[in-house]
């Protein structure tokens, strides 16, 4: 009877087809990412032209550069040359300044590659160590502190604990500037301190849902046969943890982590607009007021395209992670 079973694909197979199918999907969704950014611009009020030429200008003087410009096409027909431009690697230029888009990316993409990348560096081993010492306590003290600490991080937005930070470490104590400046073309890695202050509001303002994450996982994980069997068997705890529970544990926390992760690499909006920091997310804000529709739709699609890539990531890591969930 065993020679009729259904062979299973093998593992490679199995995530090979998981990751086409990912992909098509991740495509599909920067379409309508795209889509939804453009139709959101086109209905606001006002176009870069009005915005160039102020609420006072001759309307006249706003209709010549809203021809210039391209805003008097149909919007389908600006959407599709975009589209097609997009395809090709051309994201436009700027309807302000008239720069190339990927120019602007390139100037703010740094910053906030490293603010993203130094506050996963602090955040992803507190977590994992946080959640582990509260998942192989339950109940105990600590568990009900990290629990406790959870809840409060958890109910305190990202601007009250970057104005407390803020409040303590900048204007009371003096150590650390309150605005994380940056001359133009100067990297935050030649200045670490403009760093502390994001990076600390960063973390704390995700730390609180991997933790908890983590700490179920574990928990779990530690109570499971597996675990209480190799205990029996005499190996050693550290050994129990390092082999049996966090293996067990991970594929569960990978999924959060993930989401932390395309939260930090969207520029954290608030953060970056609180500290004054030179990022993505301030040029966001800058292309949004200005109604600079390039510019939008190219950062749009960036931060999309990062979450895709980084949960398509975290899904296979998972998978892999987990052999019975790639046999089904």
């Amino acid at each position: 009877m065993d020679d009729l079973a259904p062979a299973r694909p093998p593992r490679a197979a199995s995530a090979g087809r998981l990751a086409a199918g990912r992909l098509l999907r991740a495509l599909a969704v920067l379409l309508v990412v795209t889509v939804g950014v453009f139709t959101a611009t086109a209905l606001a009020a006002g176009d870069a032209a009005s915005a160039r030429l102020g609420p006072v200008a001759d309307p006249a003087a706003v209709a010549a550069l809203r021809a210039e410009l391209g805003l008097d096409q149909p919007p389908v027909d600006r959407y599709l040359g975009w589209l097609a431009g997009a395809a090709r690697g051309d994201l436009g230029a700027s309807l302000i300044s008239g720069r190339p888009v990927s120019a602007l990316i390139a100037d703010r993409l740094g910053n906030s590659v490293i603010l993203a990348a130094v506050a996963a560096i602090v955040l992803t081993p507190l977590a994992l160590l946080l959640g582990a010492w509260a998942g192989l306590r339950p109940r105990r003290r600590p568990d009900r502190v990290v629990g406790a600490a959870s809840v409060v991080l958890l109910a305190l937005p990202e601007f009250v604990v970057g104005v407390a930070l803020i409040s303590v470490f900048a204007v009371g104590l003096g150590w650390l500037p309150a605005v994380s400046y940056l001359p133009e073309g100067s990297s935050p890695l030649l200045q670490p301190s403009v760093l502390v202050l994001p990076v600390a509001a960063l973390t704390l303002a995700s730390l609180a849902p991997t933790v908890r994450l983590v700490r179920a996982g574990v928990s779990v994980a530690s109570a499971a046969d597996a675990a209480a069997s190799a205990r029996l068997n005499g190996v050693p705890e550290a050994r129990v943890v390092r082999c049996y529970v966090l293996p067990a544990a991970l594929p569960t926390a990978l999924p959060m982590l993930a989401r932390t992760l395309t939260y930090l690499l969207g520029g954290a909006l608030v953060v970056e607009t609180l500290f004054g920091y030179p990022g993505l997310a301030s040029a966001m804000v800058e292309a949004v007021n200005h109604r600079d529709v390039p510019v939008v739709q190219a950062l749009a699609l960036l931060a999309a395209a990062a979450t895709v890539a980084v949960n398509l990531c975290a899904d296979l890591v998972a998978r892999t992670l987990d052999p019975p969930e790639l046999a089904r």
